[in-house]
């Protein structure tokens, strides 16, 4: 009777046994060789897949719509195509001339509304479904003339470890998604030639840039996220670190080293020379960051703080403190109309206007 009860329960739980779950095991891992296809070894992944790379440079444009991929390159160097498959990240931004650009690895959600272009790039109204749980990590994309990696509509999606050279308009950007977080990461222009935004975050909420190392763009870190986080990134041969936009609450610009304004950037008064900016920023935390060698004859600025002239809004209620700051123009300009901004205890020596906001 014993030996028929454990029959019985064998076979019962056979099935369990038998089906492996999908995304884990030996069969969900996916390996592309020189020569071979990335995309379609995405476009036959499922939930789980893990796609390695092998060193190699692919001619391709990316798009990964599946959640739960993790894709990993080995060496593998991604390089514009002779021709382009339309997605979510095609006409996301526009070139200067007005020409619609193209990313170079585009992580998408579904059914998702664009709302037109209007400037830098393109906003996210809905979003149908989320793509989820996504990871880049290990690759060199080079040249795209767009972003070289965009991520539209995502949820908890991870770019790490990667190098982003030359990406005319973005290295990365993530717009209308959530939780994101890009690390690690190297975004350069390999040039003398001055490019766009280096990393910029136009997320719902949530989006995390840290220790990343950025270099030869106007604008280092773009954060147009409530409760964005800036950390820990080192900024050279920019015209601009990180900079937060009109209405944003409450980001964080913390730990970060910004040195030595590029000299291909613009001169004179409007000529953006500056470490920090604040522009119609509230509840701002702007601590614990070193900004040296601003210089833009006599105009450049370590952190700079400014109402916007175009929407009105007001920067206010932000936190500078514990900054390192020196040889730079000014340190510290705070030209806000406001009077609830903290500006404390930050080891500098050139300040405007009036107020010393070092020591």
């Amino acid at each position: 009777m014993r030996s028929q009860l454990l029959a019985g329960l064998l076979l019962l739980a056979a099935p369990v046994f038998s089906s492996p779950t999908p995304g884990k095991g030996s069969d969900c891992d996916k390996t592309v060789k020189k020569g071979q296809s990335i995309q379609k070894a995405l476009d036959k992944a499922r939930p789980g897949d893990k796609i390695t790379v092998e060193a190699g440079t692919y001619a391709e444009q990316l798009t990964i719509k599946t959640s739960d991929i993790t894709l990993i390159g080995k060496g593998a160097v991604l390089v514009p195509p002779s021709t382009y498959t339309t997605n979510y990240c095609s006409g996301l931004n526009y070139d200067f001339g007005g020409n619609a650009t193209e990313a170079g690895i585009c992580i998408q959600g579904k059914d998702i509304t664009l709302l037109p272009f209007v400037k830098e790039h393109r906003k996210v109204e809905s979003v149908g479904e989320r793509v989820r749980n996504v990871v880049v990590t290990g690759f060199e994309v080079r040249g795209f003339s767009g972003e070289n990696i965009a991520v539209v509509g995502g949820k908890n999606v991870r770019v790490t470890n990667n190098k982003l050279i030359d990406g005319a308009q973005y290295g990365f950007l993530t717009v209308g998604s959530k939780n994101t977080l890009a690390a690690n990461n190297v975004v350069q222009s390999s040039t003398d030639a001055l490019l766009f935004i280096a990393l910029c975050m136009d997320d719902k909420s949530d989006a995390k840039f840290k220790e990343n190392d950025i270099s030869g763009y106007f604008i280092a870190l773009c954060t147009q996220t409530p409760g964005g986080v800036v950390k820990r990134n080192t900024v050279t041969k920019c015209c601009i670190g990180p900079f937060v936009d009109p209405g944003i609450d409450g980001a964080k610009v913390i730990g970060n080293t910004i040195t030595n304004r590029n000299p291909a950037c613009p001169t004179g008064m409007d000529g953006a020379g500056a470490g920090i900016i604040l522009w119609g920023a509230t509840n701002t935390i702007v601590e614990k960051n070193t900004i040296e060698y601003i210089t833009n004859n006599g105009t450049g600025v370590g952190i700079f703080l400014n109402d916007d002239p175009e929407t009105g809004a007001k920067v206010s209620g932000n936190v500078v403190q514990y900054n390192s700051l020196q040889f730079n123009d000014f340190d510290i300009f705070n030209n806000a109309t406001t009077t609830d901004n903290v500006i404390v205890n930050n080891k500098c020596t050139t300040f405007a206007p009036g107020l010393n906001y070092c020591g």
